[in-house]
């Protein structure tokens, strides 16, 4: 499994971007010796996205992403977020809604091979990541075939309380709650697009029985539920915590249209099983 470092100047952001891109090129068979993929091979991917006052290098230091996407011949693309809530802020040069949902897929895209069909590419984050895998892939259907939302900020805009002194970010409240940046709005405005022939994404949404954040991912639920999305909710002991995330992108990735395993060899291999 590859671990490449990127650093390329992005459009939307106006400055030089980091990522991480873990991607599955390099497996070699068992059998032949050589390497397992095709050469014209254009990988599933997933967009994942890293909380509050993290970086790109949060999800391979705290989970063992890399392992489980090498396993099911997984891309994963893992950007910064800079605090911004993955939107299109009021600050200049911090349109990140632009550049997760636009720049980034057709910047990856162009640079690996990845799949352009909707079909193979999702989108998922823990927290603020969360909130921002929700509010693109809901509002870009057209792109993500599948939403992942753990422990996700959700309630951010419940009350101007929420805000956490990030008002820069969102902006005049009352605005920002009727706005799409709102998931209540944002799920209403593409279940209408459904009923007018958009394909709907399916969800996976979970939270840890400790986490302060419970009541809004059931809320959440009910809420996608009642609009007739494809749910599938998890709660289960844990905070808002790695290991409660380690745990749950495993689950993540055995929710996504994966290929099953393949013997191939790693830098833990010794023996053929």
């Amino acid at each position: 499994m590859a671990l490449i470092q990127v650093n390329y100047l992005s459009r939307s952001l106006m400055r030089t971007v980091p990522l991480h891109v873990i991607l599955p090129v390099d497996k070699i068979s068992f059998e032949t010796m050589d390497y397992a993929n095709r050469k014209d091979q254009k990988f599933k991917t997933l967009y994942l996205l890293h909380g509050i006052f993290g970086n790109y290098t949060d999800w391979v230091s705290g989970t063992r992403i890399q392992r489980w996407a090498e396993e099911k011949n997984l891309a994963v693309v893992m950007p910064s977020g800079d605090n911004a809530f993955y939107i299109n802020t009021n600050m200049p040069t911090f349109d990140y809604e632009q550049f997760i949902a636009k720049e980034l897929v057709d910047v990856t895209r162009r640079m690996f091979p990845l799949s352009d069909k909707r079909e193979d590419t999702f989108i998922a984050g823990l927290s603020m990541g969360g909130y921002g895998a929700l509010i693109n892939g809901m509002k870009y259907p057209e792109t993500f075939s599948r939403i992942a939302a753990l422990s996700s900020a959700c309630s951010i805009l419940d009350s101007p309380d929420s805000l956490l002194g990030i008002n820069a970010l969102f902006g005049d409240y009352e605005k920002a709650k009727a706005s799409m940046n709102n998931p209540d709005v944002a799920m209403k405005e593409l279940a209408n697009k459904v009923k007018q022939g958009t394909p709907a994404p399916e969800f996976f949404v979970a939270c840890g029985l400790q986490d302060s954040l419970l009541n809004a991912n059931r809320n959440l639920r009910d809420k996608l539920e009642q609009l007739n999305f494809n749910v599938t909710y998890l709660e289960e002991d844990g905070g808002h915590e790695w290991d409660f995330w380690d745990r749950n992108i495993k689950r993540v990735l055995e929710w996504l249209p994966l290929e099953a395993n393949s013997k191939t060899l790693n830098s833990g291999s010794v023996t053929k099983e």
